[in-house]
């Protein structure tokens, strides 16, 4: 049986080749490709590779900002620069969704006045 991992811990041991499960948050999404996670266990994000060619769209279009997923893949050395370590997803469940227009916490700077009035999840932003 596998084990949940945390993202601190992926991104700390550096192991590659490891077949992972992880839980967390979707901080962003691009390209309908690279997933930035967080379980709030540290500031950083884990990046997570979807094949989105073989993923279903009905999947895609439900990967938004504050999204809730598990994901299952194997942990790998990453191509990209800014992150040693991503997980190249085998397979994507979405716990919960997040309807963009009611979770206004977008990647973007916000003041903290902006923040404080927002805290209905102060655990999805990393200052508050």
């Amino acid at each position: 049986m596998m084990t949940k991992n945390s993202v601190a811990e992926l991104l700390k041991s550096g192991s590659v080749l490891q077949e992972v499960i992880i839980k967390g948050w979707v901080r962003t999404f691009r390209s309908n490709r690279f997933i930035a996670l967080n379980d709030g266990s540290t500031i950083n994000n884990i990046q997570c590779v979807i094949d989105f060619e073989n993923t279903p769209e009905e999947t895609l279009k439900r990967i938004t900002t504050g999204a809730a997923l598990s994901i299952k893949g194997i942990i790998a050395e990453s191509q990209g620069k800014g992150q040693s370590v991503e997980i190249q997803v085998s397979k994507i469940e979405i716990l919960g969704d997040s309807n963009a227009d009611e979770y206004p916490i977008q990647p973007k700077k916000h003041s903290f006045e902006f923040l404080k009035r927002k805290r209905t999840s102060p655990c999805k932003n990393k200052y508050i």
